[in-house]
C-alpha cells in the first residue's frame, strides 16, 4: 500500500468535487513535509491554480477542509504559503506497517523471464598487478549497480573484461623473464598477482634507470626513451605474442595463471562474482575485423606509415587512432571487439560500463564508432562514470608500487574492526570462532559501505580510521544499530511475548513513530530511484538515516517495558521490520549484519 497513491487519488476526487473539473495526476505534486512544519505530505497548490481560478491560500485550504471532511486517510490539515501541509490519520499508519511486514520482500521487484536484459562489466583488471584500492572501488560499484538493478526487476549478467595482452602485460612478462631467477607462487609463498606485480614494478625501475644513464651521457629524455633497448624489448615480445610465438605464448598462460589464482583469492573476500568473462587476448581480432571493416566501407582511412584512424570531427571531436603503424590494436579497438560479441552472446537491453571518469571521452568515442560501424546498440551504451579514490596521504600509482593492495586493505580492515570492537566490549562473551566472523563482518562492512555511501560521481578519500566508528555514517554503526534490534526481539521472545496477527488501530502513536512508518515505507521508493539513476550511494544513505532514527527513537521511547501491550506490540513489529529493512539494504552491496554485537 502506498500512502502517496492513496493521498493523489483522494486530492484528485476533492478538486473534482470542487471544481467540477478532472485533473491529470502529473498536476498533483506531493512532497514529504519538512521536519519545521506539522504534517506528512505536502501538496504544492500552483500547479491547481488554473483549475480553482484563486489564490494559492484560498486553494489550498479548500482542498485541505474537503480532504479532512471526506476522506479517512487524512486526520487535520495546514496552509503555508499555497502549501498544503496534510497529517495523515494514525491508523493508517498501524495498517501501513502491517501491510509491510506481509510483504518479506518490500521494496524488491521480482525478476520475470521476460524482463530486459541489463549486462554490468566491472572490475576490468590487469594482469601484470594485483587488484588496489581503485578496483576495489569499481568492484563495489560494480556489484551493488547490479544487485540495485536486480532488485528493480531486471536481469542483469555480471561481466569482467580481463585486460591480458599488451605492452604494460609484456613489461612484466620481461622483467621475470630477465631477473625472474624461475620464481613462481609456490617457491616464494606469494599470491600470483602480487608476484607479478613486483616484476611490473621492477620494471620501471630498471626502465627509469636506464633511461638516466642514457640521458647521462648527453641525450634528452625524448631521446633516451627512443633508444631504451628494454622498451624494445618489451615491444618485441610483444609483437612475438600477436604472431604466436609459442614460447612467448606459453610463459604469457603461465604468469596469467598465476594472477587468476591470486584474483579468484581476493573477488571470494571482497565478495563480488561474475556470471561471464572475457578476455581481451580473445576479442581485440574481433576488434580488428571490424575496423578493417569500416575501413574496406571508407568509414576509417589509413595514414602513410599504415595506421587507421576514424575522422570523429563531424561529431565535434578529433581524429581517433584505431590500429597502430605495426598492426597492434588499442584500447578502443579491443573494446568495439568486446561489445560485439557481448551482444552477440546475449539479447543485451542495455551494456552498462563501470568505468572512472578519466575514461569519459573513450566511451563517448567507443559510442559513437560503434554507431558508425552499423551496430544498433551504439548509441544506448551507458558509461556509469566514476570518480577516484584516493587516501589521506594522496594519489597511488602502480609503476612506483605506490598503490594500496586490495588484499592489505581488506585484511588492515578486519584487524582494526576487531581491535576497536575489542576496545567497546562487543566481543565479550562469545567465542573466538563468534569474534572473528564479527570482525571480519564489521571490517568489510565499513569498508565497503564507507565507499559506497559516498555519490559515485564524485572523487572521494577513503580514510580506514574513520570508516570504523560506532557512531556516526558507517557500516559499523548501521550493523550495531541491527544487532541491538535483534537484542531485543529475543529478549521479548524470552519473556513470552508474541505480537499478534492483528494490532490495534487506534493507537496513539507519536510523531517519531508515525514518521518511521513513513521512512520505512520509503524503501520501495528508494530503491527504484537508484535502479533509475544508477546511483546506488541513495540506499546507503537511507539505510543510516532509518538507523539513525531508530536510535533516537530507541534511546526516547520504552519497548519491552511499555505498559501499554498494543503500543508495545506496535514498536516491537515497527522494530522488526527497521531491521530486516536494514538488513535488505545492506544486502545489496554485499554486506552482512551480524544477529547479536
Amino acid at each position: 500500500m502506498q500512502i502517496e497513491h492513496i493521498l493523489q487519488d483522494a486530492v484528485i476526487a476533492a478538486i473534482k468535487k470542487l471544481y467540477t473539473t478532472e485533473v491529470d495526476p502529473s498536476q498533483i505534486t506531493l512532497q514529504k513535509t519538512k521536519k519545521e512544519f506539522k504534517g506528512h505530505y505536502t501538496l504544492v497548490t500552483f500547479p491547481l491554480l488554473k483549475i480553482s481560478r484563486k489564490n494559492p491560500e484560498q486553494t489550498a485550504e479548500e482542498i485541505g477542509a474537503r480532504l479532512a471532511e471526506g476522506s479517512p486517510i487524512v486526520s487535520e490539515y495546514n496552509v503555508i504559503k499555497g502549501f498544503l501541509n496534510l497529517t495523515i490519520a494514525p491508523g493508517v499508519w498501524v495498517e501501513l506497517l502491517q501491510t509491510i511486514d506481509t510483504v518479506p520482500d518490500y521494496g524488491f521487484t521480482p525478476i520475470a523471464g521476460d524482463a530486459p536484459l541489463y549486462m554490468v562489466e566491472y572490475s576490468s583488471p590487469n594482469t601484470n598487478k594485483p587488484l588496489h584500492l581503485g578496483h576495489v572501488r569499481n568492484n563495489l560499484l560494480g556489484h551493488a549497480l547490479s544487485e540495485v538493478l536486480k532488485a528493480n526487476g531486471k536481469r542483469v549478467v555480471k561481466t569482467n573484461i580481463v585486460n591480458d595482452r599488451g605492452i604494460h602485460i609484456c613489461k612484466s612478462m620481461l622483467a621475470w623473464q630477465k631477473w625472474g631467477n624461475g620464481e613462481t607462487p609456490l617457491t616464494t609463498g606469494k599470491k600470483g598477482d602480487h608476484l607479478i606485480g613486483d616484476y611490473y614494478v621492477l620494471f620501471d625501475q630498471k626502465y627509469k634507470a636506464e633511461i638516466a644513464a642514457l640521458q647521462a651521457k648527453g641525450l634528452t629524455k625524448e631521446e633516451a626513451e627512443a633508444q631504451s633497448q628494454l622498451m624494445e624489448e618489451a615491444r618485441e615480445m610483444l609483437r612475438k605474442w600477436e604472431a604466436h610465438d609459442s614460447a612467448t605464448v606459453t610463459l604469457w598462460k603461465t604468469m596469467n595463471d598465476w594472477v587468476y589464482a591470486g584474483f579468484d583469492e581476493t573477488y571470494r573476500q571482497m565478495g563480488v562474482s561474475f556470471d561471464k568473462i572475457y578476455y581481451e587476448s580473445q576479442t581485440y581480432l574481433a576488434g580488428k575485423e571490424e575496423v578493417l571493416r569500416g575501413l574496406k566501407k571508407g568509414m576509417f582511412y589509413k595514414k602513410e606509415d599504415g595506421s587507421v584512424w576514424a575522422d570523429l570531427t563531424p561529431y565535434g571531436l578529433d581524429q581517433k587512432l584505431l590500429l597502430r603503424a605495426d598492426g597492434t590494436s588499442v584500447y578502443m579497438t579491443q573494446d568495439i571487439g568486446t561489445a560485439k560479441l557481448r551482444f552477440d552472446d546475449y539479447p543485451i537491453h542495455t551494456m552498462i560500463y563501470v568505468v572512472g571518469n578519466e575514461q569519459n571521452y573513450h566511451f563517448q568515442v567507443l559510442s559513437i564508432l560503434l554507431d558508425m560501424l552499423g551496430f544498433e546498440f551504439g548509441k544506448g551504451l551507458v558509461h556509469f562514470s566514476y570518480g577516484m579514490v584516493e587516501l589521506p596521504e594522496g594519489k597511488m600509482k602502480s609503476r612506483e608500487g605506490t598503490v594500496v593492495d586490495a588484499d592489505d586493505l581488506m585484511a588492515e580492515m578486519i584487524n582494526t574492526a576487531r581491535e576497536t570492537s575489542q576496545e567497546l566490549g562487543k566481543l565479550e562473551g562469545i567465542t573466538e570462532e563468534e569474534a572473528e566472523s564479527i570482525s571480519r563482518m564489521v571490517g568489510l562492512g565499513a569498508l565497503k559501505y564507507f565507499i559506497l555511501k559516498v555519490d559515485p560521481k564524485k572523487n572521494m578519500t577513503f580514510n580506514p580510521k574513520e570508516s570504523i566508528d560506532f557512531n556516526g555514517n558507517t557500516g559499523p554503526f548501521i550493523q550495531y544499530t541491527h544487532a541491538r534490534i535483534q537484542s531485543i526481539l529475543r529478549k521479548a521472545g524470552e519473556q513470552g511475548i508474541t505480537i499478534p496477527e492483528q494490532l490495534e488501530q487506534t493507537l496513539p502513536l507519536s510523531e517519531k513513530e508515525e514518521s518511521l512508518v513513513q521512512l520505512l515505507a520509503e524503501f520501495e521508493t528508494v530503491v527504484k530511484q537508484a535502479g533509475a539513476e544508477y546511483n546506488v550511494s541513495l540506499i546507503a544513505n537511507y539505510v543510516y538515516d532509518l538507523a539513525k532514527e531508530y536510535n533516537q527513537f530507541y534511546h526516547d521511547y520504552p519497548m519491552l517495558r511499555e505498559e501499554n501491550s498494543d503500543l508495545r506490540n506496535f514498536r516491537l513489529l515497527l522494530s522488526k521490520n527497521i531491521a530486516l529493512t536494514i538488513k535488505k539494504g545492506m544486502s545489496l552491496f554485499g554486506i552482512d549484519v551480524p544477529e547479536r554485537m
